[in-house]
């Protein structure tokens, strides 16, 4: 039987808020990859990173902040760190979830890069919170660093970072070739680590990439059936959060768009997810986007839950 290849998006509530939240929550979001694997899937699996690579920043900083020798990690490394301890838990837990089942399979973690356009619109005006909360005056400190701080009334100022649109992804054909392979590939882990192109070389920039655009992107680039986004909510809604809300069953990208331009989607929740969704579609039109949550992915793969997107 051929598989059907998928590139699966998971959200924060797959892995916690914390590294011992994340202990459970793998364990669960397990399970819900391992029944796409029993379905038939061949899956490359992205994840959100934004509570890790928050609190991997915070940790960072402090330590500088007790020992003068140590110097604050910037953000690609932070990235790199986050993708590496939240691909590490993911791959062990998905393995001995699937090794319960009698299968065997491959599960790995590529540490990938991806890169941006230094003069993205998004370097000029940051949007993405991370780290600690800071006193003014450590948000003047940052200032005068070149950082962009932003004040949250009644606990502070936070640093705010860019959120440029994915150009490449460096690692693709390594990601490709494991997949090609029968492989579980887990890559681009929240979003990928930033990076400019200078020459031969390449340099980690100051910012994150929004994690629904790189799954889109790698979806289209390896030319998956499906790409899969595991969110909170079991489909997607029109007048969400209203007492008039409404599960949406199917979308066409020009349905979508129609919605999108109504202003249906939240900026930060589900707009990013219908985005990524066009982007797929639009590379790759033979292809679908189902979007559910972790706990209703078997009554999804049976058209009782979730929102199928076609072109």
């Amino acid at each position: 039987m051929n598989k059907k290849k998928a590139v699966v998006s998971l959200g924060h509530n797959a892995l916690g808020y914390t590294t011992t939240e994340q202990w459970d929550a793998v364990k669960i979001t397990a399970r819900a990859l391992a029944d796409l694997v029993e379905a038939g899937y061949q899956l490359t699996i992205t994840h959100s990173n934004g509570p890790q690579i928050s609190m991997i920043h915070k940790a960072m900083t402090e330590l500088r902040r007790l020992y003068i020798d140590y110097t604050p990690a910037p953000m690609c490394v932070c990235s790199a760190m986050s993708q590496g301890y939240v691909g590490y838990d993911i791959q062990n837990s998905l393995k001995a979830e699937l090794l319960s089942r009698g299968i065997s399979k491959t599960v790995s973690t590529i540490l990938t890069q991806v890169t941006v356009d230094p003069y993205d619109e998004a370097f000029y005006e940051p949007t993405k919170l991370i780290g600690r909360h800071m006193s003014a005056d450590d948000a003047q400190i940052e200032e005068k660093k070149g950082n962009y701080v932003q004040e949250e009334p009644g606990k502070g100022f936070r640093r705010i970072v860019a959120a440029p649109r994915p150009i490449d992804i460096v690692e693709i054909e390594a990601i490709r070739t494991l997949a090609d392979a029968g492989q579980i590939v887990i890559a681009c882990g929240g979003g990928g680590i930033p990076v400019i192109e200078q020459k031969h070389a390449l340099k980690g920039a100051s910012a994150v990439i929004e994690k629904d655009a790189i799954a889109g992107k790698l979806a289209a680039d390896l030319k998956t059936d499906r790409l899969i986004i595991l969110t909170s909510v079991p489909n997607v809604y029109q007048n969400f959060g209203t007492g008039n809300q409404k599960p949406i069953a199917s979308l066409t990208i020009e349905s979508a768009e129609k919605l999108i331009r109504a202003g249906e989607f939240g900026k930060g929740t589900m707009l990013p997810k219908i985005e990524a969704a066009i982007t797929y579609l639009t590379a790759n039109p033979e292809g679908s986007v189902l979007i559910t949550s972790l706990e209703s992915v078997s009554e999804a793969l049976k058209g009782k839950a979730g929102t199928v997107i076609t072109a």
